[in-house]
C-alpha cells in the first residue's frame, strides 16, 4: 500500500520539516509514503478566497489518480483516537487498498467541489494549528498508527 501525504504550500520553518522528514522517513519502514508540496496560488490581496480555494483544487485534483482513497484533513472532519485510526488504516492494508491520499489543503480550506468529490475528511484536533505543525502532527500519528499495528512499543496502551 502507498500513502501519499498531498500539502499546498511549503514548509517555511526548518525545524518543522526536519521533524516532519524524521517520521517521514520511520514510515518508510512501514509502507511506501511520500510526501508533495503544491505551490501556493498566486493571488492578489483582492483575490476572494473561493476563487483561491478553486485553483487550489484544480492542482489537487491533477496528484489524485483513478482508484484513489482520499481523505481530507479538515476540522469539520470525523475525530479518532490513535487507535481507531490505525483501526482504518489496517482495514484498507487488508482490504488491499492500493494507494491512500491524505491531503492537507491551503489556508482558506477546501472548495466546495473537494468536499463533495471527496466525502472522507479526518480532524486532527478541534484546535486550530499551522499548516506546518499540521503536517508533523498528521506523519506522528501514521506512524504511531503503523506501530499499533505492529504491536511496535512507541505506542503505550
Amino acid at each position: 500500500m502507498e500513502i501519499v501525504l498531498l500539502c499546498v504550500g511549503k514548509t517555511d520553518r526548518t525545524f518543522w520539516a526536519d521533524a516532519t522528514e524524521e517520521y517521514a522517513k520511520r514510515l518508510k519502514h512501514y509502507t511506501k509514503f511520500s510526501i508533495h508540496y503544491l505551490s501556493d496560488v498566486k493571488a492578489h490581496k483582492k483575490t476572494a478566497p473561493t476563487e483561491i480555494k478553486n485553483e487550489e483544487a484544480k492542482n489537487i485534483l491533477q496528484k489524485i489518480k483513478t482508484g484513489d482513497v482520499v481523505y481530507l484533513l479538515d476540522e469539520k472532519g470525523k475525530s479518532f483516537t490513535s487507535i481507531t485510526f490505525s483501526k482504518k488504516i489496517e482495514q484498507h492494508m487488508v482490504s488491499g487498498t492500493h494507494r491512500i491520499v491524505f491531503i492537507i489543503g491551503g489556508a482558506y480550506g477546501f472548495s466546495d467541489s473537494l468536499y463533495q468529490q471527496f466525502p472522507l475528511q479526518i480532524c486532527l484536533s478541534q484546535m486550530t494549528f499551522s499548516h506546518q505543525m499540521v503536517r508533523l502532527f498528521f506523519c506522528e500519528q501514521l506512524y504511531r498508527a503503523f506501530t499499533i499495528i505492529n504491536n511496535h512499543p512507541y505506542h503505550n496502551n
